[in-house]
């Protein structure tokens, strides 16, 4: 129980789950595998969004970057979803930077080539616009995690959204299969590494979460996390990481 045997890139839900079988397989006639390497940017703030991109393995992290150089995590988006900000003027930019954290293989959705579908299928067309309002209410929930509940509150809510995305239920709670740094938690919730570092040992102490043998995380008393960051029980789709 609690053990970790799935892949670490395991997802419970991918945010590709909405479309039909019938729109991927339309879909996936139009893709282009395109390679990228660790580190690499896949597309950065203010670039055209006039592709979307489909992880086929691999992992995309989402950020934005500060006014003062600082990065901070928005979304880790895994084999199975679905990446972009698919504009449909011309003038449509990207509003955060897509950076691969291991090598990734990706499919590649030109807007030329979905537009000609969604124009001749209007099932299709209602399904992305079923997609980009989840993708909407995924980033509105990060945003209003961030900015009305404190660090304290915002490192709730990522551990929560943590634990629908890699937990695995246990005897004596949910293990989190993904290891994370502490300072990519920092990054997930705009602080430093020293202020992750006082908040987990204060959960700890305080038996809300601990570590198992490898170090991951373990969350033991999951409503102490929904109390301290006023969790909405949003559904799994919206509140993963």
């Amino acid at each position: 129980m609690g053990s970790c045997s799935l892949p670490y890139d395991y997802y419970a839900y991918q945010n590709t789950d909405l479309f039909s079988e019938e729109t991927f397989e339309l879909l996936s006639e139009i893709m282009v595998e395109y390679r990228v390497e660790k580190g690499t940017y896949l597309f950065a703030e203010h670039e055209q969004s006039n592709k979307l991109y489909f992880v086929r393995e691999g992992q995309i992290k989402i950020t934005k970057t500060s006014e003062d150089g600082k990065e901070l995590i928005l979304h880790l988006f895994q084999k199975g979803d679905m990446i972009g900000e698919f504009g449909f003027s011309e003038e449509a930019t990207h509003s955060f930077n897509g950076i691969a954290t291991s090598e990734s293989l990706v499919e590649v959705i030109y807007k030329k080539d979905l537009n000609a579908i969604i124009s001749s299928n209007g099932k299709i067309a209602l399904e992305f616009i079923h997609w980009m309002d989840l993708m909407n209410r995924i980033t509105s929930s990060k945003f209003r995690d961030l900015l009305l509940f404190g660090k304290n509150g915002a490192l709730c809510s990522t551990l929560i959204r943590l634990s629908n995305s890699y937990g695995r239920m246990g005897k004596d709670g949910i293990t989190i299969c993904s290891k994370l740094t502490n300072t990519e938690l920092a990054e997930l919730i705009g602080t430093s590494r020293e202020t992750v570092n006082r908040m987990l040992s204060s959960l700890k102490k305080n038996k809300v979460i601990d570590y198992d043998g490898d170090g991951r995380l373990k969350i033991l008393n999951l409503q102490f996390l929904k109390t301290e960051c006023k969790c909405e029980d949003c559904p799994i789709e919206v509140c993963r990481i």
